[in-house]
This record gives structure tokens, C-alpha cells and sequence, in this order.
């Protein structure tokens, strides 16, 4: 096959049905896929004081509209949230937690950094669980507002000054630490001062991960994302530059906050009835002794757009080669079988007419014989492999680069898709680079390439966390190093049951 194929944008559906190409569009004219709930958004806040007062004067500012930079359609204006979404998102939270500033401070500035990121996380996670438990109301989202240096300190690779550092009251070596976690320490002081060193160093996954138990969707702001002008840099302009995407905020921090509060913004229209989308996420867990225990779990979309992650086995799945890891059998069957059973929960107990199945690398033998006896003779398996491909390029005469949509079916198994490039809806390219394509290829199972193509791009406009255009990849694979992150960041994951994507992302 030696012919390019172009496909057409995968609409969207919204209310009463309506279909447009761009989410925003789409939320304008129609509203939301769902009604959403008839009291609006029912959510908590938390954070700081000014971070507070500052995201509640956000709130204030997008119930009505926001333009965006003049001209520019690749960044339309915000009408208004209920104009949106057609239910109110009030300005007084339901609860409303502060986190002491002085503490935050002191805490997201210790010299050690696995104690930084403990403590910094327990002032946010700690006060939404015993609200949970206390209080009669429960909101349905929690935004959590951190301020820049929580941000800056609470990173993987981040490093504080000696300067500003503050010393920790109890510091361990980190190998020593984790071997408590076998051994515990004649010290009970010890054993607790170890406890931060089960977690990796990440604010936001640590904190999704410590509140999987407690049904706390939650979306974390960046107090200089919502409030950017109050921070100014030695010449009075703001440190970070966002006059020009005030309306690209509005849309997605208020679409990530419908979806997390229960509603769908929309799904997609070229979805088939009877099929689902999983997306394999591995990570190794790094303090096991064996270097290849890796957990596994399942990113599952059905056709109504609604998403969960399931969380598999944990084995040696790591073969040794970089980023290749496969199930045995057993563990295929058993990740499969609990797709298959959430689908049908969702769909009069009928199973799924076909999965597809997505992944990084090539299904072996034992994983696919694992995949077809967890998914049952009624449904039909179909597994797939995606990777960035940088050995082809297209270019086009003109000043546009390749359009997206278009596809270069190499045989019947395998093609590449531009799913980045030119797009006419907003008649520009939203990259900086010649965008590369994805390669796809049909490792096991039966299905036409043009199809399988088609189903990737449009798993491209299935992410809810924001409000783009599109993506450049599918959402089954999108989210998959957060999700394996959030999975296995601590100890807190484990044994937690399926839950919504909302909770991961």
C-alpha cells in the first residue's frame, strides 16, 4: 500500500446530540453531553489563604465570559461557565479548608527531599480525609491550590537552596529507609521518620495516590495559573506570561472540573456500539528487591466515553529490554476479565463486542493467550502497538505543514498517522516543529488497518482534563506513565478497587 489516506476530523457529540468538530464549539452552542447535576457544582477548596482569596476571585471572574487573543481562533473565547455547561459553578465552596502558611512554608522548604514532599502533601491530603469523615457534606470535586513554591520544591528533581533550606527534624538515608519496611527499626521513632521514603517525590501524584480510598477527585491549580498578573518579576511584568491564554485556562480548569464533579462534556461520534479501548500501563516499582516487579494495570474507555483504571497484578513483568514489559498468563487473563466484567456492568451484563487493546510494545504469545480467555469466546481481541515514529516525514508546498488526518497504510497491519498538524478548523498548526506521526500496527488479532487508524485519531479528542482541539496521542496511552505513577508512588494503591480515570488525572 503506497497511497496516502486522509480522514476526515472525528466529531464530537454533545447535548441533544448535536456534533461539532471542537469541544469548545460544542460546549458553546449546545452544552455538555451530560445535564450534570441540577445544584451545579458541588465542590471544596483548599489551600492557603490568598491562594484561596485568589482562586474564589477566579471563580468570580469566569461566570462571565473571557476573550481570548484577538483574532485567534485557535484560542475562542470562554462565554461564561453555566453559558457552557448550563448548570452554575458557585464561588462559596460547600467547604472551605486552609492550610497554615507558615507550615506550608516551613514544610515545602526542608532540606530532605522525601520528608519535603511527605509533609507538604499531609497539610493538603490530611484536612480533605477528615473532612470526609466529619463533615455532613461531601463535595463532589476538591480544587487544591498550591502555591508556587510548593510547585517549584515538590518535583522529582527539585532542589532547595541551603539558604532557604529548612533542616528536617528526622533525616534517613533513603536505601536504609525502605529496608525498614522488611525490617523494622528497635525504634519506633525511626520506623515512623521512614514512612516518607515508601513515597516517590511528587506532590500531585502523591497526593492522587493518598486520597484512591477516600473518593476524593481533585484538581490541583497552580496559584500563579489563576492569579499570574500578582506575581511579578523584578520589571513589574508577570513571571509567567498568560494574558494571551486567560480563555484557554477558563476552558480547561472548567472542563477538568465538570468532568471530576460527575458530568461527561462530551464523547465521541464515530464511536461503535459494543467496543471498548484498553491502554496497558506499566511501572517498576523501584523499591522491590527484584529489579523486574513492575505493576500493571488497565486504562478501559467504553464507547459512552466514560473511563477506569484497573489496577493488575504486580510480578516480574520487566524483560530487560527498555520499556518492555509483558504478562504472563495468568495475569493477562485475570486484567482482561475485570474489564470485561465492568463493561458488562455498565451494558445489561452483555460483554464487549471487541476490545481493542493498546500498548507500547508487541504482545507475546503468553500474553495473548491470556487476553483471549479473560475477554471470553462473545468478544472479539484485537491488539494493537503505538509508538512515536521519527523515520518518516511529509511536507507540503506552502507555509502549512501536513494536515492532520492524514495516514500512510504501509500494509494491512501497519501505517502511520498524523495526528498532529495542520488543522483547518482552526487554521493553523498548533506545534512548533514538523510533526512527526504515530506508527500503528496490528500485532495479533483481525481488523482492517484503515479502521484501527480511524479509532486512534479519534481517541485523540477523548481528553477531559483539558479542553483542546485534539491531542497527539490516544487517551489509552496519554495518561499512562501518570497513571503507573499514581499506582505505585506508595503503599496507600495498593488493594484500592477500579476506579473513574477522574481519580488519576
Amino acid at each position: 500500500m503506497d497511497r496516502l489516506l486522509y480522514f476526515d476530523e472525528p466529531r464530537l457529540i454533545f447535548r441533544h446530540g448535536q456534533a461539532m468538530l471542537d469541544p469548545r464549539d460544542g460546549l458553546s452552542l449546545f452544552g455538555p453531553l451530560d445535564e450534570g447535576k441540577p445544584y451545579g457544582i458541588r465542590w471544596g477548596l483548599i489551600g492557603p489563604p490568598l491562594s484561596l482569596e485568589r482562586f474564589i476571585r477566579w471563580v468570580k471572574r469566569i461566570q462571565g465570559p473571557i476573550t481570548g487573543l484577538a483574532g485567534d481562533i485557535a484560542l475562542p473565547p470562554f462565554p461564561g461557565f453555566e453559558a457552557a455547561f448550563n448548570i452554575p459553578w458557585s464561588p462559596s465552596p460547600v467547604i472551605t479548608l486552609t492550610v497554615d502558611e507558615a507550615k506550608s512554608r516551613r514544610a515545602a522548604f526542608i532540606d530532605d527531599a522525601h520528608q519535603r514532599v511527605y509533609a507538604t502533601v499531609d497539610l493538603f491530603s490530611n484536612p480533605i480525609i477528615s473532612a470526609l469523615k466529619k463533615e455532613e457534606v461531601r463535595p463532589d470535586v476538591w480544587c487544591v491550590v498550591i502555591p508556587e513554591y510548593v510547585y517549584k520544591n515538590c518535583r522529582p528533581q527539585s532542589r532547595v537552596s541551603d539558604a532557604d533550606s529548612v533542616a528536617a527534624d528526622i533525616s534517613l538515608k533513603p536505601s536504609y529507609a525502605k529496608g525498614l519496611t522488611a525490617s523494622p527499626s528497635l525504634f519506633e521513632e525511626e520506623n515512623a521518620a521512614a514512612t516518607p521514603y515508601w513515597y516517590d517525590l511528587n506532590f500531585h501524584h502523591q497526593l492522587k495516590e493518598r486520597l484512591l480510598r477516600h473518593d476524593a477527585p481533585t484538581q490541583i491549580v497552580r496559584e500563579t495559573t489563576i492569579a499570574h498578573r500578582d506575581f511579578p518579576n523584578r520589571a513589574g511584568e508577570p513571571v509567567r506570561r498568560l494574558d494571551n491564554l486567560q480563555s484557554a485556562i477558563a476552558w480547561h480548569v472548567s472542563t477538568a472540573v465538570f468532568y471530576k464533579a460527575g458530568g461527561r462534556p462530551w464523547k465521541i461520534g464515530t464511536a461503535r456500539e459494543g467496543v471498548c479501548y484498553v491502554g496497558l500501563v506499566f511501572k517498576n516499582y523501584e523499591k522491590h528487591e527484584d529489579p523486574r516487579t513492575a505493576c500493571c494495570a488497565a486504562q478501559m474507555f467504553m464507547d459512552s466515553g466514560d473511563g477506569v483504571v484497573f489496577k493488575g497484578a504486580v510480578g516480574p513483568w520487566y524483560q530487560g529490554k527498555r520499556g518492555h514489559y509483558h504478562l504472563s498468563v495468568e495475569a493477562a487473563k485475570q486484567l482482561i476479565e475485570i474489564c470485561v466484567n465492568s463493561f458488562k456492568s455498565k451494558h445489561n451484563e452483555k460483554p464487549p463486542r471487541q476490545l481493542f487493546i493498546h500498548g507500547r510494545v508487541r504482545f507475546n504469545d503468553e500474553e495473548w493467550e491470556g487476553f483471549q480467555k479473560g475477554a471470553g469466546s462473545a468478544t472479539q481481541v484485537v491488539g494493537v502497538r503505538i509508538r512515536g515514529d521519527r523515520e518518516i516525514k511529509l511536507f507540503r508546498k506552502g507555509d502549512n505543514p501536513v494536515l492532520r488526518g492524514i495516514a500512510l497504510p504501509i500494509d494491512k497491519f501497519k501505517g502511520s498517522l498524523w495526528t498532529r498538524g495542520f488543522v483547518p478548523r482552526l487554521r493553523t498548526y498548533p506545534g512548533r516543529e514538523v510533526p512527526n506521526p504515530l506508527f500503528v500496527e496490528i500485532n495479533r488479532g483481525d481488523e482492517s488497518i484503515e479502521t484501527v487508524l480511524k479509532d486512534v485519531l479519534s481517541l485523540t479528542k477523548l481528553n477531559y482534563n483539558a479542553c483542546l482541539f485534539a491531542d497527539g496521542v490516544p487517551v489509552t496511552l496519554k495518561f499512562a506513565d501518570a497513571v503507573g505513577e499514581i499506582l505505585t508512588v506508595g503503599p496507600t494503591a495498593e488493594g484500592v478497587p477500579p476506579l473513574p480515570f477522574k481519580h488519576y488525572i
